[in-house]
């Protein structure tokens, strides 16, 4: 009888027709790297499934072109390191893939492109355009021109914010760890096969892996692209990048690494780029029954439950929804000016018509415009 671990993995790998492979700085260190995991990729693609590779290593590779040990602090040294590595990564990258008989896209984004409805829309439009074309697409964050501002953190969160764009059903994440591991007094223990619930005990666990001077991230970062993953309702697995032939061994099945399971209830698509891409313009603090009707029973926001207004925004900007102990537990695309919520907070619906006028909405946040956080 198979064990509850490979049971698991067989089970998610049947609908599987999208993969989303990860790899970092430290498993990109040569073109022979490279090729092992072009290799990976070509077996995937080889088993029907469409892939699209995020793809650390420009500011490494541009360090290594230079001999650099170090990286450099200055943001301006940074990009042009990027500026340097990402060229010579995309030229071996093209090389093991014309080799493999496929070819290969670059796509360098920011955060601003996922942020903005409409540049979503064109990002995801273009992936599948690549896809319909049998190109393998390799995204990259656009190091050169990022600011903090416009930076995802790292290409963990990058991997997981394409995997909810795209839909896909599998996102592998390849790192120098076995997997996600138990921590126990601060020592590391066993590894953990299938994770079911992203908890506080699961993240407290988060270790094992450690900035360097060529990269960024850590197990922290890979378990916020689990969140984002598994809210879209999807399958993210962690696995060692450097053991041999990994990709083949996870599109059999095998035991290795940690699979997440996607949450029970999947959020719409509207819905995932509410909650991890739009960028929050304020703030609305409600009453403990606007908390009750939104959390509990799935109601819009009406602007009686509405205690303060926080933040300059407009008409369709992206708000969070705050409780009484001001944490944010939702967040939603609001119907009103910042200045109308002002008139109008704390008022009942039949009310704010005659402050407004008739022809505006009842509520501040429609419900299938708003979704949980907590």
């Amino acid at each position: 009888m198979e064990n509850l671990s490979v049971a698991v993995r067989r089970e998610l790998l049947k609908n599987t027709r999208q993969v989303i492979v990860k790899a970092g700085t430290r498993l990109l260190a040569s073109q022979e790297a490279i090729a092992g995991l072009m290799s990976g990729i070509e077996e995937i693609r080889r088993r029907g499934c469409r892939v699209l590779l995020v793809t650390s290593g420009a500011v490494g590779m541009g360090m290594r072109a230079l001999g650099l040990a170090r990286r450099p602090k200055e943001l301006a040294r940074v990009q042009a390191l990027a500026a340097i590595g990402q060229c010579r990564l995309m030229s071996i990258y093209e090389e093991e893939g014309r080799k493999r008989n496929f070819r290969t896209a670059q796509l360098l984004l920011t955060a601003a492109d996922l942020r903005s409805r409409e540049r979503y829309l064109n990002v995801m439009n273009c992936i599948n355009a690549l896809w319909e074309d049998d190109v393998l697409p390799i995204v990259n964050e656009n190091d050169s021109v990022s600011v903090d501002e416009l930076k995802f953190g790292d290409n963990d969160t990058l991997a997981g914010m394409l995997a909810s764009l795209t839909g896909s059903r599998l996102t592998v994440i390849l790192t120098t760890e076995q997997g996600l591991r138990n921590r126990v007094d601060g020592v590391l223990g066993d590894r953990i096969s299938v994770v079911h619930e992203l908890n506080d005990s699961i993240r407290e666990m988060a270790g094992g892996t450690d900035n360097s001077e060529f990269s960024i991230g850590g197990m922290s970062s890979k378990l916020r692209a689990a969140e984002i993953v598994t809210a879209a309702g999807e399958y993210l697995w962690i696995a060692d990048g450097r053991e041999p032939a990994i990709l083949e061994k996870i599109m059999n099945g095998e035991d290795v690494g940690t699979v997440f399971i996607p949450r029970a209830r999947r959020l719409s698509g509207r819905k995932r780029w509410i909650t991890f891409f739009s960028k929050v313009s304020g703030a609305l603090m409600v009453d403990a029954g606007a908390v009750r009707a939104v959390r509990e029973q799935g109601k819009s926001l009406l602007p009686s439950g509405v205690k303060f207004v926080n933040g300059v925004f407009r008409r369709g900007d992206t708000v969070e929804i705050l409780g009484p102990d001001g944490v944010a537990f939702a967040r939603g695309l609001v119907n009103f000016d910042a200045s109308d919520c002002l008139r109008i907070c704390g008022r009942r619906s039949d009310e704010i018509h005659a402050v407004l006028g008739p022809n505006v909405d009842d509520e501040l946040i429609h419900r299938d415009n708003l979704t949980l956080l907590s």
